[in-house]
């Protein structure tokens, strides 16, 4: 698989060599050498014909030419499996019959598939936990720093810095729990031969799956999945899901980073985030690319999806659909992850411009809990007007809405220390950190230590 170079730009490098050409190629010849192995275990093929398939299996054909071959053949196993056994015909002529004993096509493919898969979501693991690791620090640290909490994207009410990043981080705690095990079952050796029943190699057949499962150091299937599609699926489906709680983080920092908000920045560094005309941007480029990633992810997952419906016992056209979305899906995904990890370790937290931002709504973000108090004595519908009143006018003269409340004359008898605490701004941020602290104890047995504060 070749990303384009568009491609490769929300991607990260190591995750463009997992699914490499050379690397999948690599994969499938894995699977052949292991498969000779197996088999001469089992006296199926010949201990000579097991060394010369295996040291053919540490060549690298032309994969140019193998992708020009596998157009017209329908299959990159064809042309692999026809060059691979020219290569074991080389070493002895009597070996190259052995080559590829009792498999199909899609053995090859999907246990080749299965393999770099399974360094992918080892690759996202690690800045999955990482990411994790660093939101939970900077929860902590702001467990109780006041920041506005917006709906319908207009200033609301307030909460704390620490109870919005939980909100971020719990999806990605749940996210990487359903990955490993969607994991365990998806990844398992696909081995079934041309219909799945492994009739070539007579009884030997399930003696042979679980040798070339151990040696792949892969689970076996119950048997062979080439039309049972939903386990795999379901891994991708989960990805893509991952995707969609990174492009939430990535909309919120991309929202509260800008200049006029100014609550969060990126990391700053040369050559990071600017801009080819203009030289004072300081663009949330790992914001950039976990939108990117929750953009794209959709349509991948809908790709698999519809593609798990192959005619009777072997695909056509839906495999195929099927083996050429799956690397994006897992370069989106991680160039995401990543992205957000690196950002998140250095991450500016502002948290006077947080305060600042707070005040300048003039109270108005506390007049649902200012017209609580007033519930008893007007009913709630003339209490909601009320504040609503009161609240346009704050706007409209520059004034505070609780100072308004003070000089109304109908409100007189509300009591002076109950209306100062509906408007305590520390107040409200302690009590959305509370609930925030509870869900970190519950969340801590998923979680990597926590770094250093910032």
């Amino acid at each position: 698989m070749s990303a384009s170079i568009l491609e490769r730009t929300l991607a990260s490098a190591a995750m463009v060599e997992v699914f490499a050409d050379r690397a999948i190629v690599a994969a499938m010849l894995d699977f052949e050498g292991a498969l000779a192995e197996a088999e001469g275990a089992e006296g199926v093929i010949p201990a000579g014909a097991v060394a010369a398939i295996a040291a053919a299996c540490r060549e690298t054909p032309d994969v140019d030419a193998l992708v020009a071959d596998a157009r017209s053949a329908g299959s990159l196993a064809i042309p692999l499996v026809k060059r691979l056994t020219a290569m074991v015909a080389a070493r002895d002529a009597a070996s190259a019959a052995y080559v590829h004993r009792g498999a199909t096509s899609q053995d090859v493919i999907d246990t080749a598939m299965v393999l770099v898969t399974k360094k992918a979501l080892a690759l996202i693991d690690v800045d999955l936990r990482r990411l994790s690791g660093s939101l939970l620090a900077l929860a902590r640290s702001h467990i109780a720093t006041p920041i506005l909490a917006r709906t319908l994207m207009q200033p609301a009410q307030v909460i704390s810095f620490g109870f919005k990043i939980v909100a971020w981080l719990a999806p990605l705690v749940r996210a990487r729990e359903r990955i490993a095990r969607a994991q365990a079952a998806a990844l398992r050796l696909q081995f079934g031969g041309a219909v799945g029943t492994l009739s070539s190699l007579g009884d030997k057949g399930p003696a042979v799956a679980s040798r070339l499962a151990t040696r792949l150091d892969l689970a076996s299937a119950d048997g062979a999945w080439h039309v049972q599609r939903d386990d795999w699926v379901a891994l991708g489906c989960e990805v893509a899901v991952l995707c969609g709680s990174l492009g939430k983080i990535g909309g919120d920092v991309a929202l509260l980073a800008q200049a006029e908000v100014g609550e969060v920045a990126e990391p700053s560094g040369v050559g990071r985030g600017g801009s080819s005309a203009m030289p004072q941007k300081r663009n949330p480029v790992a914001a950039m690319t976990a939108i990117a990633a929750a953009v794209r992810a959709p349509h991948r997952a809908a790709a698999l999806l519809a593609a798990m419906a192959p005619a009777h016992e072997r695909g056509l056209g839906e495999w195929q659909a099927e083996l050429a979305e799956w690397p994006s899906l897992f370069l989106a995904a991680h160039g995401a992850v990543l992205a957000l990890a690196d950002a998140f370790d250095g991450l500016e937290v502002n948290a006077v411009r947080m305060r600042d931002n707070i005040e300048r709504q003039r109270g108005t973000v506390f007049a649902e809990a200012a017209a609580a108090l007033l519930v008893g004595s007007f009913g709630k519908a003339k209490a909601h007007e009320l504040l609503a009143t009161l609240s346009a006018r704050a706007a409209d003269e520059g004034s505070d809405l609780r100072s308004l409340l003070r000089a109304e004359p109908a409100l007189r008898g509300v009591d002076a220390g109950a209306l100062d605490a509906a408007f305590d701004v520390d107040g409200a941020a302690r009590r959305a950190g509370a609930l925030a602290a509870a869900q970190l104890d519950r969340l801590a047995p998923s979680l990597p230590a926590a770094g250093p504060k910032r």
